[in-house]
C-alpha cells in the first residue's frame, strides 16, 4: 500500500495535467487531499463537551428590537448580500436541472420565491441588497439562462461557481479523469465549505467590500424558512459577531442533525460522523443536544477574507466514497457551518421553528402546497388555524417520489390542517377537496388502483381498500 507521501507525489503530475480546472481550484485540491492524507482530524474528547450558555446560542426572543426610523434599516440591509446555495439537482425528486427550479407553490419556483422576497426588501426600504447564487458544474449553464427572466426585477443577481474537484480512484489515488472520465462524472462540487474560497477565487467577495457590504447570509435555496431577518442582522452588527449559525430545537425528525457545543472555549459543530459510537445514542437524545443546525449562516465578509488568505479555514473533512461505472471513487468534501470555530466571536441563535421549511422530498411539498401554508409577497406563512405548534408526518410511498407522479396523483391538494400523520402506500389516487384529520393510513393492496373520492372527509382511519370508504 502507497505511503501518504507517495500518493501525493503522484497526485500532484497528475492533478497539475488537468485543463478542466483553475489552478486556485488545483491547489485547493491538492490541499484538501493532504490534510485528508496526514490525518489531521481534530479528536472530540466526550467529557470535555458543554451545552452552551446563552450567551453563546442566543435566544430569538433575547434579541434586542429593530429601530423604528426605516432609514436606520436601509443602513442595515445596505450592509447585507443573500447567497443562496444553488449547486444542487432535483434528481432525488425526478427532476432535471438545478432544484431551485422545480414549482413549489401557486406556480413559483424556489428561485421566484427568493427574488420576489428580495424585490419586495429593496422596495420598502429603498436598499440594494444582491442576491448571489453559488452554482456547481451541474447547475450553471441551466442557471445562467434562468436569471435572464428577473433581468426587468430591482434585485441585482450574481451568479458564481463552486469548485470542480476530480474524483479519486481508491485503488491507486489518481484522478478519475486522468483515467479517460471526460464527462461530468469524473467530478465532483466538494460541499458548501468550499464556499469561502469559492467567494475570494470568484472575485465577488472583493466586489461586495468595495459596496460597503459587510455580512452574506447564506442558506440552501430549498429552504423556505430561510428569509433576511432584520433582528439577527441588527444584533450581529452591534455586537460585532464574525459569524452566526441559526439553531432551532429538535426534534424526534432532526435526531440526525449537527449540533453545537462548548468545547474548550470555542463554539462548534458537532456532526453524527465525530461521534464516538458508544455515544451515538446520547447525541440523537433530545435531552441532552436540544439543539440543531438549519444551514442559514450569517458570516462577516472581512473575516472570510482574513481566514481565507491565512489558510486558517480547516475544516473536518467529510470523505464521501461512491461509484462510478463499477469504479470505487473517494470525494472529500467540508461543511460550512463547521467553520464556526474559526472566527472570532461567533455565536448560534435558537431562532423559531418557522425559519427551517426545507423542501426535500414530495412529502415536503405536500406540506407547503397544502391549506397549511399560504404565500404573501413570496414569504410562505403557516396557517394560525393550527394549534399544533409541529407539522403532521408525512410518509409517502415510491409512486409519489418523482414530482410529476406526486402532482398528477392529486386532483387537488387535501386540507390538512388538523392532520397529525399521513401514511400512504401503493397506487392510490386522490380527488379533490378531501380532508384528512388526526391519524390516516391508506394502504393499496399489490396490484389494485385505490381511489380516494372528492370531497372525502377522512378522520383517524385505516383505509385499506374502497370498502374502508
Amino acid at each position: 500500500m502507497a505511503t501518504a507521501t507517495e500518493k501525493l507525489t503522484q497526485l500532484k503530475p497528475a492533478v497539475s495535467g488537468l485543463n478542466q480546472i483553475s489552478e486556485n481550484e488545483k491547489n485547493g485540491f491538492i490541499n484538501l487531499v493532504s490534510r485528508y492524507l496526514s490525518g489531521e482530524a481534530q479528536h472530540i474528547e466526550w467529557s470535555k463537551i458543554q451545552t452552551p450558555t446563552d450567551e453563546v446560542v442566543v435566544p430569538y426572543d433575547s434579541l434586542s428590537p429593530l429601530p423604528e426610523d426605516s432609514a436606520e434599516t436601509k443602513k442595515l440591509l445596505d450592509k447585507l448580500v443573500v447567497l443562496k446555495l444553488n449547486g444542487g439537482l432535483g434528481t432525488t425528486m425526478g427532476c432535471t436541472g438545478p432544484k431551485s427550479v422545480i414549482e413549489v407553490c401557486n406556480g413559483l419556483t424556489f428561485l421566484d420565491l427568493i427574488v420576489i422576497q428580495i424585490e419586495n426588501l429593496n422596495s420598502k426600504y429603498g436598499c440594494n441588497v444582491p442576491l448571489v447564487l453559488m452554482n456547481s458544474f451541474n447547475t450553471h449553464d441551466d442557471t445562467f439562462k434562468i436569471v435572464e427572466k428577473y433581468s426587468k426585477s430591482n434585485v441585482e443577481i450574481h451568479t458564481f461557481n463552486q469548485s470542480q474537484y476530480p474524483r479519486l480512484v481508491v485503488e491507486d489515488f489518481i484522478p478519475l479523469p486522468c483515467k479517460g472520465q471526460t464527462g461530468k462524472d469524473g467530478w465532483y462540487p466538494p460541499g458548501h465549505g468550499d464556499i469561502f474560497p469559492s467567494l475570494i477565487n470568484s472575485g465577488k467577495l472583493d466586489t461586495f467590500l468595495s459596496q460597503g457590504k459587510e455580512y452574506v447570509f447564506i442558506a440552501n435555496s430549498d429552504n423556505l424558512g430561510a428569509i433576511v431577518d432584520l433582528k439577527i442582522l441588527n444584533h450581529l452588527i452591534r455586537n460585532k459577531n464574525e459569524y452566526c449559525m441559526e439553531v432551532t430545537p429538535k426534534t424526534l425528525a432532526d435526531v440526525k442533525g449537527g449540533t453545537l457545543i462548548s468545547y474548550e472555549g470555542k463554539v462548534q459543530l458537532l456532526e453524527i460522523a465525530q461521534v464516538p459510537d458508544e455515544h451515538v445514542n446520547e447525541f440523537k437524545s433530545i435531552e441532552k443536544f436540544k439543539i440543531f443546525n438549519t444551514n442559514n449562516l450569517w458570516v462577516n465578509l472581512n473575516a472570510i477574507k482574513r481566514l481565507v488568505q491565512a489558510d486558517a479555514l480547516k475544516m473536518e473533512i467529510i470523505p464521501n466514497p461512491k461509484e462510478v461505472e463499477g469504479i470505487k471513487v473517494l470525494q472529500l468534501e467540508t461543511a460550512a457551518g463547521a467553520a464556526i470555530r474559526f472566527f472570532d466571536n461567533a455565536i448560534g441563535i435558537n431562532v423559531p421553528r418557522s425559519r427551517f421549511l426545507p423542501v426535500k422530498a414530495t412529502s415536503d411539498l405536500l406540506l407547503v402546497q397544502s391549506d397549511l401554508y399560504t404565500l404573501e409577497n413570496g414569504f410562505v406563512i403557516r396557517n394560525k388555524a393550527r394549534k399544533n405548534p409541529s407539522n403532521p408526518s408525512i410518509e409517502l410511498g415510491p409512486e409519489f417520489k418523482k414530482v410529476g407522479n406526486f402532482l398528477s396523483r392529486f386532483k387537488s391538494i387535501p386540507s390538512i390542517i388538523e392532520l397529525d400523520s399521513l401514511k400512504v402506500t401503493g397506487d392510490v389516487w386522490f380527488g379533490a377537496g378531501i380532508t384528512l384529520k388526526g391519524k390516516v393510513i391508506i394502504v393499496a393492496k399489490a396490484g389494485v388502483k385505490l381511489e380516494i373520492p372528492g370531497g372525502a372527509v377522512i378522520e383517524n382511519k385505516e383505509i385499506n381498500g374502497p370498502e374502508d370508504l
